[in-house]
């Protein structure tokens, strides 16, 4: 009798422990598009691997680093290198890398009522650009790359990811920067005659409202977006999420999804 209770003891631990492993589970934050939509495509895929993923969208910049910071997340997935060092000197959070997934190139729009090619932009045209200092950058930069304006240029290639408007050297048509928050730019693009958009929140609004971008930065200057996590936090759980979403399967995803406007860093 005393064998037999050891041995049910003993399969209810195994069991037990089974279960623990196989609902490994992680928490993590996400623009809609196409973040949570490649989130999505990851979640079977750690479901093989015992790894339970819940996907928490969020529609702005801010949220998912501080709900990171805080321990409400195990990860989040909506950003660049450059946002999240800028946003760690300003918050005095410490989330790091864990891997890089895909480019996002930043694009060009027209306002949807407005003929305007990249050859016929008006003297005087009203630009939007995202007011965060990363984005606006890469956005001055898309500007100055398609040969619409000059900016000054530094020695130092950290000030390359920091341009804003005061950066602009010469504007020869004397185009209007405005600065808008990145998320409303796709918003506002019926307000203003341009707007220069991240990719995320042009696939978001879709083609109907944004249509389709007459210029791309180049892709020296587009940043790739990480799984950004608490720094030293190093669960197995996490490196596997990394290793799915660089994998084949999830790379083919993307390319057959977004078709160039998300671009896999494999």
């Amino acid at each position: 009798m005393k064998k037999f209770l050891t041995l049910v003891l003993t399969l209810a631990l195994i069991a037990a422990v089974g279960c623990a492993s196989a609902s490994a589970k992680l928490v993590v934050g996400a623009s809609s598009t196409p973040h949570a939509e490649i989130l999505e495509a990851a979640k079977p895929l750690l479901a093989e691997k015992g790894i339970d993923l819940e996907i928490v969208i969020f529609d702005d910049y801010v949220q998912p680093n501080l709900q990171l910071d805080a321990g409400d997340l195990d990860a989040n997935y909506f950003q660049h290198v450059p946002y999240l060092t800028n946003f760690n000197a300003n918050n005095g959070t410490k989330l790091v890398s864990a891997g890089n997934v895909h480019y996002e190139p930043m694009g060009l729009y027209v306002n949807p009522k407005k003929d305007i090619t990249l050859e016929t932009i008006p003297d005087k045209a009203v630009i939007a650009v995202p007011n965060d200092p990363t984005n606006e950058s890469r956005a001055l930069g898309l500007l100055e790359y398609n040969g619409l304006l000059t900016l000054n240029k530094s020695e130092n290639p950290e000030d390359s990811q920091t341009y804003t408007v005061l950066d602009i050297a010469e504007n020869p048509h004397n185009f209007e920067i405005i600065e808008i928050e990145a998320a409303q730019i796709s918003r506002q693009l019926a307000d203003v005659d341009l707007g220069i958009i991240n990719s995320n929140y042009a696939l978001q609004a879709g083609v109907d409202v944004v249509g389709l971008p007459i210029a791309y930065e180049s892709t020296d200057i587009a940043y790739p977006n990480v799984i950004a996590v608490r720094e030293g936090d190093d669960r197995p759980e996490l490196k596997t999420l990394i290793e799915v979403l660089q994998g084949d399967e999830i790379v083919s995803f993307i390319n057959d999804t977004y078709k160039g406007a998300v671009v896999p860093t494999k």
